[in-house]
């Protein structure tokens, strides 16, 4: 029986997608972040030193990082259902992917994520003036620039394509969810790029997606309703 140590509202959520996707049976161990931090709570590095989710156990392995779990459940229990061709072009595009999504995409979105919470946090009314300077000093400078490029880049590909890697739904698709789910919970960045907002609602049709959503409950970066 394979666990699945699931964090709420985080990469988590696509790990749960991509089990249904399989069909494959699977225990949820659940954790809940800490309500005032956002953070995980300690419990959590009982399953993987690090503190982070996802984390799967599959027997006597355990294995942490989004795309070696995605790698790992699509080549051995996938039977080639959600990856291309071991060694074609598509094999190295669905590599790329994998990898570009934690590597390149989302670290940007990451970060504009933490200064917004820090421009939120409580502090003295005389710094928050400074501080808003700061974030937004920071975004104008370089986040916003970096998420309009590799935004732009993922809406130019996908205007030649239908999935990540063509015709063909895969586990790419699957890693590169989060990162867009992120994207799309800013409206106005959601409302900037269409190509991404009807790529996202697409992968949103899925079956298996919405038997993720109802198994893992409240997701706050899923669909509105």
């Amino acid at each position: 029986m394979i666990s699945l140590h699931y964090l709420n509202d985080s990469r988590a959520q696509r790990i749960l997608w991509l089990l249904e996707e399989l069909g494959l049976e699977y225990q949820l161990v659940r954790y809940r972040r800490d309500a005032g931090s956002g953070l995980a709570p300690a419990d959590l590095k009982k399953a993987h030193v690090l503190g982070k989710s996802p984390v799967i156990t599959d027997g006597h392995l355990t294995l942490a990082e989004s795309g070696a779990i995605i790698d790992y459940l699509a080549q051995r229990y996938g039977a080639g259902a959600l990856l291309p061709v071991h060694g074609s072009d598509a094999w190295w595009d669905y590599v790329y992917w994998l990898h570009y999504a934690e590597g390149s995409l989302m670290p940007p979105l990451l970060m504009r994520i933490v200064f917004e919470r820090v421009k939120q946090a409580s502090m003295p009314f005389l710094i928050r003036p400074l501080v808003s300077r700061i974030v937004a000093g920071v975004n104008d400078a370089f986040l916003d620039k970096q998420i309009h490029t590799h935004l732009n880049f993922v809406a130019d590909h996908l205007a030649c394509h239908e999935w990540m890697l063509g015709e063909q739904f895969s586990a790419a698709d699957i890693q590169m969810s989060f990162p867009l789910e992120t994207v799309m919970s800013d409206s106005a960045l959601a409302d900037s790029y269409p190509r991404l907002k009807s790529y996202v609602a697409a992968f949103r049709e899925r079956p298996a997606y919405h038997k993720a959503l109802k198994a893992g409950g409240e997701y706050r970066f899923g669909p509105a309703n």
